[in-house]
């Protein structure tokens, strides 16, 4: 394409792009001030002015340079006709690939548009492009080694045990002796920790949770106070709390100091899974009672009146706003009036009986210890058999037959499944030093619930309920309970002849006299 040519001698008329990085910046002492001054004195020396400038800061993305570079180009080719040229401070800030500098040499050929680098003139002969191509390979090379270099230095940092990029809320970079490295943030580490126990342990939805953290002062930062919804799930479901660092879409344990136990964090991906989980500090609520209804779990909420401050513990399905659902809600308060029923039928009055049921209990005990030994001998079987997996992952990735991606992902499933054998261990060995104490202790404690029960904290209730029931079915507004052996026999009575199986038949020798 050829301009028309005019005897009136005309304004050169010139686009240029000026563009940088930090680390050019910091490198080679140059920023886009200078270049841009460069660019314009050019223009100048030329007898011309630049008509458009683009810039590309360091602190643009890779799609945002690309997005620049393309309107440039566009923009030249629809007004070829008036251009003289494209001003570039050096040739690699023209084209930082190959495939960029074609372009520009097709703007050249095809549309009569010549770029022109500053401080590295060239002729426009053949020698002179050969040189200015030479400088776009050189200067493509820098880029892709230079990427290389930045990749190779973060693959490292996560080999390391290191973030390979900006720390999480919750934690700080520093650095120490010229590295980089990361501490939990003074201030928002504790924020993440009461985030995670809140949404445990306090049957809070992420809508309830925001206005709880708000009430509590709980701030995401000084110039935005609240929390926004899509950042609490974000920090609920990072993992990178419970010690572990993202890299290329997989984790890989980290060397930082967790924010969150391992525990709370488990609880926490259930209860976002909308799956059920035990509640941690309402007696009744979910994980103990199901809707005879729906069968879907009742849940508790706990609401607090303006007038007076007073908290009151209600109960409800889970279900309870769907249509057709009866909008039936227990106030913990019934709830405790109707156990207390429930242990009114447990009672034995005569001594006799009562050392007998005592005895049976320290005898199921030990025979749950014993299944408790062998369940926990069966758990670290599988404990060892885990290792040895992770022994062999770990031998395939070195010998080169899996690559990191795939080790990556499959450490992370070995690394849960360790988590949760480990919980299921410590699990074992508290039920076999425990329940034994606690069943008969549960028994005594129906034996005498004048004040006791209403006196006991959560933990205490919540332990005696998991020894002496299976679980409840809230029919209406009545709880049915499910015993386990051989509290069953109290509620039944211990005189029925019509028991069965481990139900006490009074031709048993082994029954007192009393009972026959």
């Amino acid at each position: 394409m050829k301009k028309p040519t005019s005897n009136k001698r005309r304004t050169n008329r010139y686009i240029a792009l000026a563009r940088v990085s930090s680390r050019e910046q910091e490198r080679e002492g140059f920023s886009l001030d200078i270049q841009v001054d460069a660019l314009k004195a050019y223009a100048d020396r030329q007898g011309g002015t630049i008509v458009k400038l683009w810039r590309i800061a360091e602190t643009a993305s890779k799609t945002d340079e690309r997005k620049t570079f393309k309107e440039l180009i566009a923009y030249a080719k629809k007004h070829a006709i008036e251009l003289d040229g494209i001003l570039f401070y050096k040739v690699d800030r023209a084209a930082r690939n190959l495939f960029d500098y074609v372009e520009l040499e097709r703007l050249e050929s095809e549309f009569d548009v010549p770029f022109f680098s500053v401080t590295q003139p060239t002729e426009n002969t053949p020698a002179g492009r050969m040189q200015r191509r030479m400088l776009a390979s050189m200067a493509s090379f820098f880029t892709e080694q230079q990427s290389l270099d930045v990749k190779s230095g973060v693959k490292r940092r996560v080999e390391e045990g290191l973030f390979p990029q900006k720390a999480p809320y919750g934690y700080r970079n520093i650095r120490v002796e010229k590295r980089g490295l990361v501490e939990i943030h003074p201030m928002n580490g504790a924020k993440v920790t009461r985030i995670f126990d809140l949404y445990a342990y306090h049957q809070l939805t992420l809508d309830s949770l925001l206005e709880r953290l708000y009430e509590e002062g709980i701030y995401y930062s000084d110039s935005q106070p609240r929390f926004t919804r899509s950042k609490l799930h974000a920090i609920l479901r990072d993992r990178s709390y419970i010690g572990d660092v993202m890299y290329q879409g997989e984790w890989h344990p980290g060397t930082h100091k967790p924010l969150v136990d391992r525990v709370t964090w488990d609880i926490v991906q259930v209860l976002l899974g909308d799956k059920v989980y035990r509640s941690h500090e309402l007696t009744y609520a979910s994980g103990l009672i199901l809707c005879n209804h729906c069968n879907s779990v009742i849940t508790g909420e706990s609401v607090v009146k303006k007038a007076t401050g007073k908290e009151y513990v209600y109960y409800r399905c889970s279900q309870y706003t769907a249509q057709g659902h009866p909008r039936i809600r227990l106030s913990e308060e019934k709830i405790d009036r109707q156990m207390m029923s429930i242990f009114n039928k447990m009672q034995v009055e005569n001594d006799d009986v009562r050392e007998w049921f005592t005895a049976q209990l320290q005898l199921r005990t030990k025979i749950e210890q014993e299944d408790g030994r062998r369940n926990a001998e069966e758990v670290q079987r599988q404990l060892s058999l885990l290792r040895q997996q992770q022994d062999r992952l770990l031998n395939l990735r070195l010998m080169g037959e899996i690559d990191e991606k795939t080790m990556a992902s499959k450490a992370t499933e070995l690394r849960d499944r360790e988590s949760k054998l480990k919980l299921q261990l410590d699990a074992c060995d508290l039920g076999r030093h425990e329940n034994g104490e606690i069943a008969v202790k549960a028994f005594e404690l129906s034996q005498n619930l004048s004040g006791q029960w209403f006196r006991a904290d959560y933990a205490v209730k919540r332990r005696y309920l998991e020894i002496v029931f299976l679980n409840f079915v809230l029919d209406d507004v009545t709880l049915v309970p499910t015993m386990r052996k051989p509290f069953d026999m109290l509620a039944e009575g211990l005189f029925v002849s019509s028991s069965r199986g481990e139900r006490i038949r009074t031709s048993d020798p082994l029954v007192p006299n009393q009972m026959r």
